[in-house]
């Protein structure tokens, strides 16, 4: 089922405030979270595509290391659902090619290819070396800036992120509230465990990313990722040598997260 967008700022406000209506958000989320408790990662998406309170939902897919299986999903529920991918312009060529291979194998019908305007690319980074002296300016430059305005449009977004994959995410919900945006997130995978992911895949026959079997377990830019050695963490070759495991995308109260802080 489809529906209308549902625009935070329309929620009743307290003392005429410009921003979206965080209690309303709260109390929406709380219910959505509280409907779907016991269900499993298709019925939450069934939920978000469909449940009014949760609006007008986009997917974020990176066509990463574990993106299939969540792409499958999603596939299986509606092919027509937007799936925004973000072309940095310093992702691995074998991203490029899977991201083409993946959404044609699966029938999706609405993918969006989400670039930093040119102009603005030209202006803040011209020689393509700010990923240099500040990554986090980079990633926010080539990634957070055109999700951002992509996702003007929409009420929510679907993510992968999952409970084990970090210490920050192990109470992560099912539907969650960014308040500096007042958009819903949707983790359909939050309860996955790793062998669950792998499990999927070899049920469904899903492509591998073909940097998997190379040694890339958490593929991003190719400046930025490295091989990760057996015992590894495997986001450790992510930003190698640096405080940073998360790109920009995921915020709390507007500001990306680090590690050790809770997502």
């Amino acid at each position: 089922m489809r529906h209308e967008r549902i625009n935070p700022g329309e929620d009743a406000r307290e003392g005429g405030s410009s921003g979206p209506d965080l209690t309303a958000l709260k109390d929406r989320v709380a219910r959505l979270n509280a409907r779907y408790r016991h269900h499993g990662a298709t019925d939450v998406l069934r939920g978000a595509l469909g449940d009014p309170e949760a609006g007008r939902i986009a997917m974020v897919s990176s066509f990463g290391a574990e993106s299939v299986a969540l792409l499958h999903l999603v596939a299986m529920v509606d092919r027509s659902t937007p799936v925004l991918f973000i072309d940095t312009r310093l992702l691995f060529a074998e991203t490029l090619t899977y991201q083409q291979e993946v959404a044609e194998r699966l029938g999706l019908r609405d993918v969006r290819v989400l670039r930093t305007d040119e102009e603005m690319l030209q202006s803040k980074d011209p020689y393509g070396a700010l990923r240099f002296s500040d990554t986090d300016a980079c990633c926010h430059l080539r990634k957070t800036v055109p999700l951002e305005n992509a996702l003007k449009d929409f009420d929510g977004w679907i993510t992968g992120r999952k409970r084990y994959q970090s210490s920050g995410r192990a109470t992560l919900d099912f539907f969650e509230l960014e308040e500096a945006t007042g958009r819903i997130k949707v983790n359909p995978l939050a309860h996955w465990a790793p062998e669950d992911v792998r499990a999927y895949m070899d049920e469904n026959r899903l492509p591998r990313h073909p940097l998997v079997a190379q040694g890339y377990p958490s593929i991003g830019c190719w400046p930025c990722t490295s091989k990760v050695k057996e015992g590894e963490d495997p986001r450790a070759g992510r930003w190698r040598g640096e405080q940073k495991d998360e790109c920009g995308i995921h915020f709390i109260d507007g500001r990306a997260v680090k590690q050790g802080e809770s997502a």
